[in-house]
């Protein structure tokens, strides 16, 4: 009985170890009312002339940096704008088809997570081109063959004015074509809101980074959904 006694416990505890994960993750997407930090809200922002109340006491709305409109075009041809992405939660970043190292090493990353998150309805990956010139439709469709991607992830490509302008004073990236031929990206990528705010920076090439920006998806998921009211009974 006592080895049988032993043999049961083990069980049990692996059983728990396994277990841990979903439950808590349980815990903060159905039962995690104040149980989580809210992400931050990145760029600038402004006092509202609305506010609320809060425990008798009244506060002032914030008014928080969102993405501004734009319209890019992707791999087949159509045309993407940020209504593409309402209701959604989207992850973007820069790059150049014949980018070094650092975007191909980016991208892998970007890879894995689209990978990791086929199933979700929620949320979508952007990757765009800073080499409108040379990047185009057709480059992006051949470039983006390269990873096992779903329709989940845009290759997307535009104008120089308007993706100079939307990495700028959008997602405040250091990513653009100087007009003597240098190619500046950053290796960030940005975790982006159902109401595009700018959520999270992550270094695209560290493995860190990519683990945190991982696990702040899922906050956010979570955030998202407490915010859909529950049918009445």
């Amino acid at each position: 009985m006592g080895r049988a006694s032993a043999v049961l416990k083990k069980i049990l505890i692996l059983a728990l170890i396994l277990a841990l994960p979903g439950f808590l993750y349980y815990l903060l997407t159905v039962k995690g009312k104040n149980r989580y930090k809210p992400l931050p809200k990145f760029g600038p922002k402004e006092v509202a002339k609305t506010g609320h109340k809060f425990h008798g006491k009244y506060i002032p709305d914030t008014i928080f940096h969102k993405l501004p409109a734009f319209s890019l075009t992707n791999r087949d041809g159509q045309t993407v704008t940020d209504k593409t992405f309402d209701g959604k939660i989207f992850v973007a970043g820069f790059f150049y088809t014949h980018c070094p190292q650092v975007c191909i090493e980016v991208n892998s990353n970007v890879d894995s997570l689209v990978k990791g998150y086929a199933k979700n309805k929620m949320l979508r990956f952007v990757s765009i081109t800073i080499d409108p010139h040379n990047d185009s439709p057709a480059v992006l469709a051949k470039y983006a063959s390269k990873f096992e991607s779903a329709n989940k992830w845009y290759f997307l490509t535009g104008d120089t004015a308007t993706i100079n302008n939307l990495a700028a004073n959008g997602f405040y990236l250091n990513a653009v074509h100087t007009p003597d031929g240098q190619f500046i990206v950053d290796d960030k990528l940005v975790l982006i809101d159902q109401e595009k705010r700018i959520r999270g920076y992550y270094h695209g090439t560290s493995i860190a980074d990519m683990n945190r920006l991982n696990d702040e998806i899922k906050v956010l998921i979570a955030e998202e959904l407490r915010k859909i009211k529950a049918p009445e009974m």
